[in-house]
């Protein structure tokens, strides 16, 4: 599909989804904040608790799945340990890598704002819907 062929619907779509990520967003963040925490470290206590298959991560996996680099999760770890939302464990089979788990402080609170943010996306269920394309052939 080539600019040509998007629809004037196709347009509004496309901005209507992205003011629904951008509004999500900012929701997201105004929330975390009045709550004491960072949207920083939402993110991480969400990935550590949403981490497939298992409750902790090592660093490694942290900075792919927040999209950081290595030295940027782990000052993020830091501040998170500091103020008692996670923790680091030896992993029992990589002597060079850490397990970091929340603690239940950290769950807690992502406990509650991840219901917060629950409740916000299903009453944003209408512009955070993906677009559906019809094939150009097909107009």
């Amino acid at each position: 599909m080539t600019a040509e062929e998007l629809t004037k619907a196709d347009f509004e779509a496309l901005a209507r989804f992205r003011f629904g990520i951008r509004r999500y967003l900012r929701f997201s963040e105004q929330t975390v904040r009045e709550h004491g925490l960072t949207p920083q470290q939402y993110q991480l206590m969400l990935a550590l608790k949403g981490y497939p298959g298992r409750e902790w991560a090592t660093l490694r996996e942290l900075a792919d799945r927040l999209q950081l680099r290595h030295h940027s999760v782990v000052e993020l770890v830091d501040r998170a340990q500091a103020q008692q939302l996670v923790r680091r464990d030896p992993h029992p089979e990589d002597a060079r890598a850490v397990q970091v788990r929340l603690t239940p402080t950290g769950d807690h609170a992502l406990s509650r704002l991840s219901a917060l943010h629950r409740d916000e996306l299903q009453r944003m269920a209408a512009v955070l819907t993906l677009p559906e394309w019809t094939d150009p052939a097909e107009r």
